[in-house]
């Protein structure tokens, strides 16, 4: 072979390999787009030649335990434009500024903006105005419905509850924003849908355009645990509780003890979620207001924590039922002398009623022989320390100092209730399971997700999801522990110092709490309690726990006896009725349920006061703003149960008014703002607080049954969110039984 053939082969080859390269790099290169690039280039292809408007879905609906609905979406017709396809939007945004009541010369420019796919022009607007603009039939202007969120109670469980963000971005819908509508969102939003059209490079419709419509998933429908009966009873105390002492804070919780399941939570202050704080500058005075209180509030306890202490000491043999204490009003540790809270002390006393004293001395030397590391063990299995679990964004796990840190003094204070924080949650939570048989159950608020779906008739039902179950944490306490515990709670109602919280009928069982608040600089601030109860009933078989903080409550006797105790026992008592827990009338029950007329002792001093009160069987506490007594509560002539502690405000002279006994109100002509009472008798209870509430009223029931009796009766005028006393029978039952007025309640 010649030397021009060999050249003219390498040659050959050379090109060759370079067109077999270029071949595979165009194979890789094609690849790579196709395989790479092509999800990302297609969805670029489609956005040139389609545009598409978001169709909202359905936020799912918010009900209670009953079906009761407590959130839910309305529908609001929104407007958009698709400025590519606004011929003259001079001509337009003059046709549409009137009807709309917008500024002309913005719109121009907004329908203008050929650069934006479309624009909206006025979001949620009333369906007369949005007709109005679809009789135009002006091209380029669509329609679109977005969700809109409505409470029908207004504040009530607002911080169960939650509220949305009323104008989303597009696509995005309601979000939520804090309670339920926050935690459990990404099941109540659901999923947009869209409404699609072909379009030109330009953006416009192109002449054979079909619009393809990608239906919308509606959000799933949520069922609590909350009782909306329960909730309002609950909320109806607080707001008397407010309207007496104006405290700080208070903090309310109904659990059922057995399961877990909140049945109330609310906290005072509140707000409205139709129309909630967000705008307020200050983000920590709009989080103040709208946080779920009850979960995210390291508080201190106070005595009602001695629940705690007393029954890890019965579970670990450390004291008995005849243990013997003696209080000489105070107890050293470490060099520092810790006081009981009543001077002079208790004397000698057995664990019962060290209890029913609440004696600190007694609960400083329970928690002392338990020692620190069982002390802490126990402190860990009631679930102190940590989050309980709940349903909640943000719960807090409250304050406790370290072990290694705690000295015997920390452990003394803790015993009683000081040096720790919790949250109310969690100290509801503990004392369940002190009394359901040693159970540390996790609290929870959501009982189901719903889907709603379409059935063969066309209407709308519902599909189970999801159900969520009562959780055992774990076994903190026998149940041998937890019964002693239960008679022991049981005798601080009947014969200690929660005696404002008997209900003739019912066993009641709780405990009273009194703490002091500290400053930043550790010292203690006067005047500054937060006072609180905690009572749960029956007490041999708990069916619902009750607790109430009231932080800072304006008074000079801030004991939780006089505060709290009143407010859960009417709690408690509506509750059980409510639930069709009948009272039992036995021997023994009528024997300590004896009643007495409160005597006037208005405008008496203090010891002539004492002694009237003591010769009707009943007790007293009276502040030291003077010697003569000014008011009373109860008020004169109430019906009580023996032992009752009266609370008398005093001054340095009698009050007199001209032309008015002390006590007494006079009677006001109806007039602008009041209401005349609805006639409720033969209703059932539910019947008769629905309607009494629909029309501004508060239902306060007796007995049980259908209603026979109203107070005030029907026709009656009177002022917004007044009580009406109904007293319900049941059916066939022509007499009272031989029962005995029930105490009333110190609602003023």
């Amino acid at each position: 072979m010649t030397a021009a053939g060999v050249t003219n082969r390498k040659r050959l080859l050379v090109l060759l390999l370079v067109f077999t390269l270029i071949f595979f790099v165009l194979i890789i290169r094609v690849g790579y787009i196709q395989l790479v690039w092509g999800v990302d280039l297609q969805k670029k292809a489609v956005d040139q030649w389609t545009r598409d408007l978001d169709v909202f879905p359905r936020r799912g609906s918010i009900k209670d335990r009953n079906g009761k609905i407590l959130a839910q979406s309305a529908t609001a017709e929104s407007i958009a434009a698709r400025p590519s396809q606004i011929a003259d939007p001079a001509k337009v945004a003059s046709m549409l500024a009137p009807i709309l009541d917008l500024d002309e010369e913005e719109l121009t420019k907004k329908l203008s903006n050929t650069s934006s796919t479309y624009v909206w022009i006025k979001r949620q607007v009333d369906r007369k105005t949005a007709n109005e603009v679809r009789a135009l039939n002006i091209k380029g202007i669509d329609f679109t419905e977005e969700p809109k969120r409505y409470y029908p109670n207004g504040s009530l469980a607002a911080h169960v509850l939650g509220f949305t963000m009323k104008y989303a971005e597009p696509g995005e819908g309601l979000k939520g924003q804090e309670g339920i509508e926050l935690y459990y969102d990404k099941y109540l939003k659901g999923f947009a849908g869209k409404l699609v059209m072909e379009t030109d490079v330009a953006g416009r419709e192109m002449p054979y355009n079909v619009d393809r419509y990608i239906p919308p998933v509606n959000g799933l429908n949520i069922v609590l645990t909350i009782d909306q009966v329960i909730q309002y009873f609950t909320e109806r105390e607080i707001n008397n509780i407010v309207a007496k002492y104006n405290p700080k804070k208070v903090y309310a919780i109904v659990m059922e003890p057995n399961t877990g399941e909140i049945l109330a939570m609310a906290n005072w202050p509140n707000y409205d979620p139709n129309a909630p704080p967000r705008d307020i500058g200050d983000f920590d005075e709009m989080q103040r207001l709208v946080k779920n209180f009850a979960c995210k509030d390291n508080i201190d306890p106070g005595s009602t924590f001695k629940i705690v202490t007393a029954a890890a000491a019965l579970e670990e043999k450390v004291v008995g039922l005849n243990s013997s204490f003696t209080c000489p009003g105070y107890k050293m540790v470490d060099g520092q002398r810790i006081s009981c809270w009543r001077a002079g002390g208790h004397g000698h006393q057995s664990f019962a009623e060290g209890m029913q004293n609440s004696c600190n001395p007694v609960f400083m030397e329970l928690a002392l022989s338990l020692g620190k590391d069982k002390f802490y063990t126990y402190l860990s299995k009631f679930g102190f320390g940590q989050p309980t679990g709940i349903d909640v964004v943000g719960e807090e796990k409250g304050i406790i100092m370290t072990k290694e840190t705690a000295k015997n003094v920390d452990l003394a204070r803790m015993g009683f209730g000081q040096a720790v924080s919790v949250t109310p949650l969690q100290l509801i939570t503990a004392a369940s399971a002190v009394i359901n048989g040693g159970n540390l159950m996790k609290p929870y608020l959501v009982k189901e997700l719903r889907e709603p779906v379409i059935d063969e008739n066309g209407e709308e039902t519902e599909r189970l999801v999801k159900t969520i179950s009562p959780q055992r944490v774990r076994q903190v306490i026998s149940a041998e522990t937890s019964e002693i515990m239960r008679e022991v709670l049981e005798s601080v109602v009947t014969d200690g110092s929660g005696r404002n919280a008997y209900i003739p009928g019912y066993r009641v069982g709780g405990k009273t709490g009194t703490a002091q608040k500290y400053g930043p600089d550790g010292k203690i601030m006067p005047n500054k309690n937060i006072s609180s109860f905690l009572g749960f009933a029956p007490a041999d078989n708990p069916r619902v726990i009750v607790l109430i903080m009231v932080d800072e409550p304006e008074t000079p006797v801030t004991f939780g006896s006089i505060i709290a105790a009143p407010y859960v026992k009417q709690i408690l008592e509506d509750t059980l009725k409510y639930m069709n827990v009948e009272p039992v009338f036995d021997d023994e029950t009528k024997e300590n349920m004896k009643e007495v007329d409160v005597p006037d002792v208005i405008g008496m001093d203090l010891d002539k006061a004492a002694k009237i009160l003591r010769e009707a069987g009943l007790d007293y506490l009276a502040d030291d703003a003077g010697t003569v007594v000014a008011d009373q509560i109860p008020k004169p002539g109430a019906s009580v149960i023996t032992n009752t502690t009266v609370l008398l405000y005093m001054e340095n002279q009698p009050k007199e008014e001209a032309g008015e006994t002390p006590g007494q109100e006079s009677a006001e002509p109806p007039a602008e703002g009041m209401i005349m009472v609805p006639d409720v008798v033969g209703k059932s209870i539910r019947e008769a607080n629905n309607i009494l509430v629909s029309q501004g009223l508060r239902l306060k029931i007796e007995g049980s049954g259908i209603a026979v009796r109203q107070d005030p009766p029907a026709g009656t005028w009177v002022e917004e969110n007044a009580e009406i006393t109904v007293r319900f029978r049941l059916p066939g039952e022509s007499t009272r039984n031989g029962e005995q007025n029930e105490a009333q309640s110190e609602d003023e």
